[in-house]
């Protein structure tokens, strides 16, 4: 407050002044007071202003002194609190520097038992690398053999192939046996019907392996050493000649058939031999005569006394083995056909 004071003090010593002096230096002290004045004026103005600061500055003063007491009471928390993490620092450091003891003596102790899990991991790897070698050779000896299977089905579905024409074949086979056997017991049973009243008497009929046998004893063909056939014999034949005609497909064999005993020639006929053949013949020419029968499907075979139906030499069996049999075949053109194809 006291440099406010001293302007105005000044102000005052000049107009007092002024009294004394001229008036010229009046008007100067005048001039001199007007701008002490205005002067004045300022620095109340400044006064005012500086107060204002000062009232400002004090209440920031007072917020200062608040918020470095909440610092200081803030810096203390922060203290303990630091004090407490160093607290726990130093414990955790020192549990810390323990437990690397003790891991540094485990090292030391497990060094063996390293450099045998070591040895033992070593093994296990060369055993795994022979198991990967094995591995891939038993995969290459896997995919040759899926080659050779590969190939193999290949030939087994051709060969399945082969075997269902085959089996095709068979079957067609069959059936023409089974026609051929239908066909078979067709014939005997027309043969059989034709000649009744013959069987048993002399003339038996049979059937085997496809084929049917009229079997003719001597005593209803021909006598004894001749070869011309007796009326009954004619009239056995022209009845099995109407068989014959009406079944075109059946092919006729007429084998004649003696016994051992040595025959004395009469002309031509000098044997046993001769005998059979010319009685064949004498059959095959009743059944051509008295049928339309075509004679390509007959076929006159002597047998002599090479083919007996008893090796016995008692009269009863030279009796047996003196005959002529009539074949009955039916023709297997279709069968040949079917294994020609083949």
């Amino acid at each position: 407050m006291k440099k406010y004071l001293l302007p105005v003090v000044y102000c005052l010593l000049s107009t007092a002044f002024v009294a004394c002096v001229p008036a010229n230096k009046l008007k100067d002290e005048q001039t001199k007071r007007e701008n002490c004045e205005k002067e004045l004026a300022n620095y109340k103005a400044s006064s005012q202003t500086l107060e204002t600061q000062l009232n400002e500055l004090k209440d920031k003063m007072a917020d200062a002194d608040k918020q470095l007491a909440g610092l200081k009471k803030d810096t203390s928390i922060l203290g303990n609190s630091y004090r407490n993490l160093t607290s726990k620092y130093d414990k955790l450091n020192e549990l810390n520097e323990k437990l690397l003891d003790k891991y540094n003596k485990l090292l030391s102790g497990s060094n063996s038992e390293s450099e045998k899990l070591s040895g033992q991991l070593s093994s296990t790897q060369e055993q795994l690398q022979r198991k990967q070698d094995d591995l891939k050779q038993m995969q290459i000896e896997l995919d040759k053999r899926k080659t050779d299977l590969d190939a193999l089905k290949t030939n087994l579905d051709m060969l399945n192939t082969e075997l269902k024409k085959r089996e095709d074949r068979v079957k067609e086979l069959e059936n023409i046996l089974k026609q051929k056997d239908d066909a078979v017991n067709a014939l005997k049973k027309k043969v059989s019907d034709a000649l009744t009243g013959f069987e048993g008497k002399g003339l038996t009929i049979t059937q085997k392996n496809g084929k049917v046998y009229v079997s003719l004893e001597e005593s209803l063909l021909f006598q004894s050493g001749k070869w011309a056939v007796e009326p009954k014999g004619v009239e056995v034949l022209k009845k099995l000649a109407k068989v014959l005609e009406s079944n075109p497909d059946i092919n006729v064999l007429v084998e004649g058939h003696t016994d051992d005993v040595p025959m004395k020639g009469l002309g031509d006929v000098k044997d046993n031999w001769d005998l059979s053949s010319v009685r064949a013949t004498s059959v095959v020419k009743i059944i051509t005569q008295n049928s339309s029968t075509d004679p390509k499907r007959l076929t006159a075979a002597g047998r002599g006394e090479f083919f007996p139906l008893d090796d016995s030499k008692t009269k009863e069996a030279r009796a047996k083995n003196r005959r002529t049999e009539i074949i009955l075949t039916p023709k297997l053109d279709e069968l040949f056909k079917v294994l020609e194809s083949n």
